[in-house]
């Protein structure tokens, strides 16, 4: 076992997520627009680096063949439908949605027919397929490639959806979801792909477990529950509350669809006091979710109402200095934790 610091970056170890699964298992596969980067071949015309969104499926299909790496036509409703059907007939299909806000060209596929057909096939057919969708707003990409929208897909029985916030999480999330023999959804921030995190993050297979959160930083005045990349916002503004003489307690979430109850709960009734923090629009969403969690399920623990810090209920604008006041930030998750704590 390799026990060296081992830093990869959000990107880097997505990669090597999917390429563990697929020399684990033979059946695995995937597909999406660009996954192939035409091969690799530069004498074309395509830059010899590019694998899938971000470089993620960067170097499969050198290893793989193309077989098992498969371009396919800017078709998502097609493409989708394919990794159904695939999943359906005994592989194992990772499908690349790229940005979520395309779920508007390809719902049907997912939600009346992925989240359903072991459910109405009375569990006579597996659908071990993982779809990954890259959320949130960065690099002026304007309002169709900006969304987070998880809670759309949270809303609905029969997926499972996970949402990493740093290398090691993307690694073993990746992993866990391509095991699974349920439909998962791999929602990766793109906000995190450029982020250099000096973290170990081990070479050898591992899982991290879907439905369980994890505390990424301890303390006793205030909870602030963290999604992807609002979990790295909630450790910056718990650093601010410190130098104010508070210690705020940090729960990444990770997943969305189960969501691992008990270790909000405890921290809830610990510190008394939460704020949530989703970078999605705030109606309907997974922190309001979580806000009727805290009123239902800890009311008598709590000393002050749940707070919410997230997007305005407002499309993602084009402009860069407006886009970096979409997103939940530091500054207003300290505001709304001294509201609470005050």
């Amino acid at each position: 076992m390799n026990t060296e610091h081992r830093p990869l970056t959000f990107v880097q170890a997505i990669n090597e997520g999917i390429r563990t699964r697929m020399r684990e298992d033979s059946s695995t596969i995937v597909m999406g627009i660009d996954v192939a980067g035409a091969a690799g071949k530069a004498d074309q015309g395509f830059i010899d680096h590019f694998g899938g969104t971000f470089g993620m499926t960067k170097g499969l299909i050198q290893e793989f063949g193309p077989e098992r790496v498969l371009d396919t036509p800017i078709s998502e409703t097609g493409f989708v439908g394919a990794g159904v059907g695939a999943a359906a007939a005994g592989l194992r299909p990772l499908v690349d949605m790229m940005f979520v806000g395309f779920i508007g060209v390809c719902g049907d596929q997912i939600f009346n027919n992925m989240a359903k057909m072991h459910y109405m096939f009375g569990g006579k057919v597996k659908l071990p397929i993982t779809i990954q969708a890259q959320t949130g707003a960065s690099g002026g990409n304007a309002a169709q490639h900006s969304e987070t929208l998880y809670s759309i897909f949270a809303h609905f029985p029969g997926l499972k959806c996970v949402v990493p916030s740093d290398p090691y999480t993307a690694k073993g999330l990746q992993i866990s979801a391509m095991k699974d023999d349920d439909p998962v959804i791999v929602f990766q921030s793109t906000r995190l792909m450029g982020v250099n995190f000096d973290q170990h993050v081990p070479e050898e297979a591992y899982e991290y477990p879907i439905g369980k959160s994890r505390i990424v930083k301890n303390g006793n005045d205030v909870t602030l529950i963290g999604i992807g990349t609002t979990t790295q916002t909630c450790i910056q503004a718990a650093e601010k509350l410190t130098t104010l003489g508070y210690e705020a307690e940090v729960v990444d979430l990770l997943s969305i669809s189960p969501i691992d109850e008990e270790t909000i709960l405890e921290s809830i009734n610990k510190t008394r006091k939460v704020v949530i923090v989703d970078e999605d629009y705030p109606k309907c969403s997974v922190a309001s979710e979580l806000s009727a969690l805290a009123a239902e399920k800890a009311f008598d623990f709590l000393d002050a109402p749940p707070k919410r810090v997230t997007a305005p209920h407002a499309l993602v604008p084009y402009s860069s200095v407006l886009e970096a006041l979409h997103p939940p930030r530091a500054e207003k998750i300290v505001e709304a934790s001294l509201e609470v704590l005050e």
